[in-house]
């Protein structure tokens, strides 16, 4: 037995939270900070130097020796520098700690090492952090002893964003902006603040150390670019919310009492339906927080992991064949007085403020299904979108039967004037408890499902920021709320106007709800038929960042400038390009110095056997399984010697095209099915080649052996 954990003592010992303020802060400072968290009111550089010299003598306390403004770059993890809290020797020899407002409001990282997109050259290495007062900072506890993290935005010496962080918090202003005004509308006097909250579901895979170390492709690229399916994949479904095996029981136990020290409010854990597959959910929380805190919890997946002689893999499709992992984003709007926007109520079709909301989110899904495709483009998201239970890359909601009826009602006859409910569950057995089911089933093949009270959009890659999908969402929605409040603080009879306006946007907007089969090929046929966009790769996906209609979008609530939005474009593209040309270098490099030289040494045992036993058996023993078996090994040997030399030949010729999208372009079109034909091959010779000839640990090893 472990030792004993109390949980509401353990949670949020780490963090430098509201309560912590309010006891260690004098009042009129706690006041000040407070208005600046709930009001985005500046804060003095008085003020600040009080706060950073009590969170300083906190961390110390703590056991922190140095502190780090945490940021989010465009690389995909969080990037931090270390300084100590250690002022200049004095004249006695002696060091004092110090932390001046200063140094928690403002920090300097060199700009030009991070992606930027061209909005950085080298020379121009000026770049900024900001605190970002809204999240709370943290003491994190590592190999290093302690380091005070200040949660901050990242931004270029002339102003643009260079990171997830500060994009988010604008679209959060945005949307807070025009949700109140809307609320406003239905005579709501009293909400002060809408928040997007979130919810972020993190899968992942645990493979043993061991047998992680022995595969060149796990080490460079997350992912396995060869592997043959073993006997049993996820067909029997018995790994999902299966019994949790002692050695992952102990990670979990240890991962949750990391994520609750640093107020990561870790809920729910179960076994995925892959084998080696896992999950973790947390409770909601605002957007900011939540993506801040999904980061920390990807840091505490990996770190957790190795004390336990394990791996985690975040890739969105480590292992063929089985599912791949996705980070759901439950997504809501809630006020500061606990009124969620997305709360139907027990009779929805009678709910008129509900009612305008979700029509509004369909408008907006609907127009700009694109950018919400984008929002989740991923080189791993390539191979996981479209099966095993991952959504299609086909954007559309899903609202379930009873809004669907809604809806349906309001298309017809422009007015609803009833709600399914649902029923009593009757399971035929008489000691089992009577209760209600809800009046909507759930699809697991849908990318933007209504879950009851919030949408769960289900595209997000595992090891993406949540930021991105967020940003796009916010953005989007503030932007329907805004003409729908534009034409009904105009309207002169605001009863009629409202219904009018919700028939509109239900009738016009109608083909981007589909509750059926996302999976289903006639899909595919039908979503073309109703005019939406089909993106199946990130690089079909990355113009629609760029599109007029985006720029004009993300420019008026000053989410993104032109020039920032051509840049995340840029940079999306070269990172495609880069992990594609890393993958391929990587199967090169495996098939020269393992595989091929692992075959050759097979088919030469091989060789040599079969002449021993027809020596042995002076011609008379059948040795036509031998014969069989090499001249299969030796096509096959064939096959992936010529396959390895047209990727090669690809992968020299790359650099020949420019940078960006003609690069990225090249590297789906030609690099990665000379990849695929590459794979084949290969993963037909596991199957044969003796295991104990082969260089690296099968699937088989991999997903079950852990």
């Amino acid at each position: 037995m472990g030792e004993y954990i109390n949980v509401v003592e353990t949670f949020g010992c780490d963090v430098f939270n509201d309560s912590v303020m309010q006891a260690r802060l004098p009042k009129k400072v706690y006041k000040e900070l407070k208005k600046t968290i709930e009001e985005g009111k500046e804060l003095s550089m008085e003020i600040a130097d009080v706060v950073a010299h009590e969170m300083k003598e906190w961390a110390i306390e703590k056991g922190a020796t140095h502190y780090s403004h945490w940021f989010q770059p465009l690389t995909g993890v969080t990037a931090e520098k270390h300084d100590a809290f250690i002022t200049a020797p004095m004249d006695n020899g002696k060091v004092l700690m110090s932390f001046s407002g200063k140094e928690l409001i403002k920090g300097e990282p060199d700009a030009s090492s991070f992606p930027s997109g061209g909005l950085r050259a080298t020379f121009e290495a000026r770049g900024y952090t900001a605190w970002d007062c809204t999240s709370p900072a943290f003491v994190r506890h590592d190999a290093a002893g302690g380091t005070l993290c200040i949660p901050t935005a990242f931004c270029s010496y002339t102003g643009e964003a260079l990171d997830q962080k500060t994009p988010l918090l604008r679209s959060m202003e945005a949307i807070n902006t025009q949700a109140l005004r809307l609320l406003r509308l239905f005579g709501n006097t009293t909400s002060k603040k809408v928040t997007p909250s979130v919810g972020a579901e993190q899968e992942y895979f645990l493979i043993d150390k061991e047998k992680w170390l022995q595969r060149k492709d796990l080490i460079y690229t997350g992912r396995t670019l060869f592997g043959a399916m073993p006997p049993k994949g996820q067909e029997m479904d018995d790994h999902y919310f299966g019994s949790i095996r002692q050695r992952i029981s102990a990670y979990m136990k240890e991962v949750n009492e990391e994520c609750w020290k640093l107020g990561i409010p870790a809920k729910t854990q179960h076994n995925e339906v892959a084998p080696a597959q896992h999950e973790l959910a947390p409770i909601y929380a605002p957007v900011n927080i939540a993506a801040d805190q999904n980061q920390m919890m990807m840091r505490i997946l990996k770190k957790v992991a190795s004390r336990h002689g394990m791996r985690c893999v975040l890739h969105e499709k480590p292992f063929a064949g089985v599912n791949g992992s996705g980070k759901h984003n439950n997504w809501s709007l809630t006020t500061d007085d606990g009124i969620n926007l997305l709360d139907p109520g027990k009779t929805p079709h009678e709910n008129i403020q509900f009612l305008l909301v979700l029509t509004c989110i369909l408008k907006a899904v609907d127009e700009h299904g694109d950018l919400l495709r984008e929002s989740a483009a991923d080189v791993g998201n390539d191979q996981r979108l479209g099966g095993h239970e991952a959504p299609p890359a086909v954007i559309s909601v899903f609202l379930g039967e009873q809004l669907e009826d809604v809806l349906e009602q309001l298309v017809s006859t422009g007015t609803a004037t009833h709600s399914k409910k649902g029923s009593k569950l009757e399971t035929g057995v008489k000691t089992l408890p009577d209760f209600m089911k809800d009046a909507t089933d759930r699809n697991r093949t849908s990318p933007f499902a209504f879950t009851g009270n919030k949408f769960e959009f289900r595209m997000v890659g595992s090891r993406d920021s949540i930021s991105a999908c967020n940003v796009v969402l916010n953005t989007i929605t503030a932007e329907v709320f805004k003409e729908a409040c534009d034409r009904l603080e105009k309207a002169p009879d605001f009863e009629l106007a409202v219904h009018d306006l919700i028939k509109e946007y239900a009738t016009d907007h109608q083909k981007i709800v589909f509750n059926g089969n996302g999976y289903a090929p006639e899909w595919e046929k039908e979503a073309k038929r109703r005019g939406l966009p089909i993106l199946p790769s990130m690089v079909d996906a990355i113009p629609a960042l760029t599109t007029e209609k985006a720029v004009k979008l993300f420019e008026s609530f000053d989410v993104f400038s032109r020039a920032e939005l051509e840049s995340r474009a840029e940079i999306k593209y070269e990172i495609y390009s880069k992990a594609i040309n890393i993958e391929a270098k990587t199967m090169i490099d495996m098939a020269t110095k393992q595989i091929i030289p692992a075959v050759i040494k097979y088919t030469t045992v091989l060789g040599e056997s079969i002449n021993t036993v027809k020596t042995a058996g002076e011609g008379l023993i059948d040795v036509s399984v031998q014969l069989d078996l090499l001249k299969k090994a030796s096509k096959l040997l064939k096959a992936a010697n010529s396959a390895m030399s047209k990727l090669s030949k690809l992968v020299e010729k790359t650099p020949e095209y420019a940078e960006g999208r003609d690069r990225a372009v090249f590297c789906r079109e030609k690099v990665v099915p000379a990849m695929e034909a590459l794979r084949e091959p290969v993963d037909e010779l596991e199957m044969i080649v003796d295991k104990e000839m082969w260089p690296m640990p099968s699937y088989g090893d991999l997903v079950f052996e852990v």
